[in-house]
Formats: C-alpha cells, structure tokens, sequence
C-alpha cells in the first residue's frame, strides 16, 4: 500500500515492484509497528532536515547536480504532518545514480520502487513504513515529481489559506486505519491535484506518469 497522494494505488503502480535493482531491506518479524499518525508541528523538523542534509551532502556528492530540497508537510511551518521528513535531491543523471544505493545502505537507506522519473529511499528500512524517519527521492531536476513536490511545499509556504485548508483536511481524515485501503491518500488527490493545477502543474493520471518513457527502476 502506497502512503504517496501523488501516487496511487492500481496495476501499474504494483508491477513496478519486481524490478529493484537494490537489495531489500532487512526485517525483524517481532517487531510491532508503531502508529504512523499525523502530529502537529514540530519546530525541530527543520534542524533533524538540516541535520540529514549534511550527512547527504557528502554522501550524494558524486551524483548531485542542485542542493537537497525539504518537501513534504514537514517542510511547511505549522503544518501538522507524519513525523517523516521527506526530501528531494537533484542528480545529473538518474541511471548513474544508481550507485548512489550502495552508499545509502550503509547508512541505513534501503531502496523501494516508487516512480519511473526517481530511487527511493527509506530510512530505516527495518520494519513497518510507520516507523520510517525519513525519505528521500533522488530525481532529475525538472522532472514530473520534482515539480510536484517543489511546486505543492512551495504553494502551502506562501498561501495561509492553503495551509488552513489542508491543515483542517489533516485532523478530519488522519485517523484513519493506514492497514486499510487508505481513504487518507484516496481523498487527499483532488486537493493535490487542484493546488498543483492553479499553480500550472498538470498531475497525470497515474498510466501516463508510470508510462513515462524514462529511465525505469
């Protein structure tokens, strides 16, 4: 089950899942998943994003070609998110990227197909999503998902109302069982969507974004 409004769950999306060129990330069946659950602002998520971009800026060198955004609803002052922070690193060329995953592993960044423009990571990869601390997409910039998430982060930055509107939208659906098919992501697409639209971002239904003729994962 995906956790990504940007990308839903169907067909396409699950038969991406047999290509990882990465190894698959260790699991511990006695551990108990912790709750996933949306919390209000916390002011040091800034610092825990500075914090891990130092580590990737060194890390991710060979590969990078911009600086390491902070996207997602951590990145937005007083906006109430899943305690993950989510992050965006440009690379000059996704396939030479590749072997940036060895280099992720050993601290404790395991590989998750995600999107055809992008690797994934999470850390750590140990057990449930629900306990993962951060994310991070390595992508070309310009790419459909780096306009996605810089364009939507950059919306709620500048625009209280947004910001009201999304946060209230939080607190009526984030109670949700994540276990189930996740009415949390289904319904936050049209929101997603709009926002990107009134800023000129088209988010394509999910069989042309996973169509993509780029470079596959």
């Amino acid at each position: 089950m995906t956790n990504d409004p940007f990308l839903r769950p169907g067909p396409a999306s699950r038969s991406l899942k047999q290509a990882s060129p990465y190894p698959p990330p260790p699991t511990n069946p006695q551990e108990e998943p912790s709750a996933g659950a949306v919390r209000e602002y916390d002011p040091r998520w800034p610092t825990q994003f500075a914090t891990e971009r130092a580590l990737l800026r060194e890390l991710l060198q060979p590969w990078l070609t911009t600086d390491i955004e902070h996207v997602g609803s951590t990145a937005v002052p007083g906006m109430p998110a899943k305690p993950c922070i989510d992050m965006l690193a440009g690379v000059a060329d996704l396939e030479q990227a590749r072997a940036a995953g060895e280099v992720l592993r050993h601290h404790g960044y395991h590989y998750r197909v995600h999107r055809p423009e992008a690797h994934l990571f999470e850390k750590p990869g140990v057990g449930d999503w629900r306990r993962h601390t951060h994310h991070l997409h390595l992508t070309e910039p310009g790419s459909d998902l780096w306009n996605e998430r810089v364009t939507f982060r950059d919306a709620l930055r500048t625009n209280a109302a947004l910001t009201q509107e999304y946060s209230q939208w939080k607190h009526a659906h984030a109670a949700h069982d994540a276990d189930a098919v996740d009415p949390y992501d289904e319904t936050k697409w049209p929101f997603v969507s709009r926002v990107l639209a009134q800023q000129g971002v088209l988010l394509q239904a999910d069989r042309l974004r996973l169509a993509s003729p780029k470079r596959t994962d």
